[in-house]
């Protein structure tokens, strides 16, 4: 089906801008805005449904938009938008013409597959910033690793800016959320040591440790680092040694030290 919109006024652009801007708005409806050709391949492939396309054919080439349709049901809902209605609607400033409407998973911690018999997951304790989510989902894909979980998550993953920043690897990992309590409980049942990134005097160096096991890395946030249930229930505290003048770096580099620690370990399997 395909539908010209010309109007600001029109009840799915007024939507769509909802869907942009609230996080409660993409929550109540299931459903969340993506734009960008790589991003929507991406949740293609990651298995995610996608409702609607949305162009503006003053910016997208007629080849890119072929292949887009090409990947989608040919029952899928195509909109043509104005230049207006489109840039109203795009979130970056440099759009390469199109974004899709596509529902969003539940990202339940009982619904992880895990491919390795000694699975490596990442742990990222109440997130705030859209960018350092992003950052470690690339980080989690560039590593393959088996899943990222999100404890007590301070932001909307289909925030525009998480899929952005992660340039659609929120599609290509496997992702859930939970609070700490059942992070913990999650990794107990399922024999999956605990190393917490930690600033802490008993902390022990990153490269002494056998992550070779069943393993989950565990970061937190820059301003406070990780709570006290972390660090009570970790199996380890290690640490990255610092050589200059400060004592920390950004999460998400952190995060791919430890990470890529993990897989030299694993001969990067």
């Amino acid at each position: 089906m395909h539908k010209k919109i010309s109007s600001l006024q029109n009840p799915s652009v007024k939507e769509w801008i909802q869907l942009k801007d609230k996080s409660r708005f993409r929550k109540l409806s299931g459903n969340f805005l993506l734009e960008g050709r790589r991003e929507i391949h991406l949740a293609i492939e990651g298995g995610y449904s996608i409702h609607k396309l949305v162009y503006c054919s003053t910016i997208i080439d007629e080849e890119s938009l072929a292949s887009l349709l090409e990947s989608l049901p040919s029952a899928t809902t195509c909109i043509e938008l104005s230049t207006e209605v489109y840039t109203k609607v795009a979130t970056r400033d440099t759009t390469e013409g199109v974004f899709a409407l596509a529902a969003s998973k539940s990202h339940a911690l009982e619904e992880l597959v895990f491919k390795r018999k000694a699975p490596l997951l990442l742990v990222a304790e109440a997130p705030e910033k859209p960018g350092n989510i992003g950052a470690l989902l690339r980080t989690a894909d560039a590593a393959d690793i088996d899943a990222v979980l999100i404890a007590n998550p301070k932001t909307d993953l289909y925030n525009p800016n998480t899929i952005r920043s992660s340039v659609g690897c929120l599609f290509t990992t496997q992702v859930a959320t939970g609070s700490t309590e059942e992070i913990l409980t999650y990794l107990k049942e399922h024999k999956i040591s605990v190393y917490a990134a930690a600033l802490k005097t008993d902390a022990e160096p990153y490269q002494d440790q056998d992550l070779k096991k069943a393993t989950a890395i565990v970061v937190g946030t820059e301003a406070v680092g990780l709570s006290e249930d972390w660090l009570e229930n970790a199996n380890k505290k290690i640490i990255i040694p610092m050589n200059g003048k400060i004592d920390s770096m950004n999460v998400s580099v952190a995060a791919a030290v430890l990470i890529f620690e993990a897989k030299r370990q694993r001969n990067f399997s």
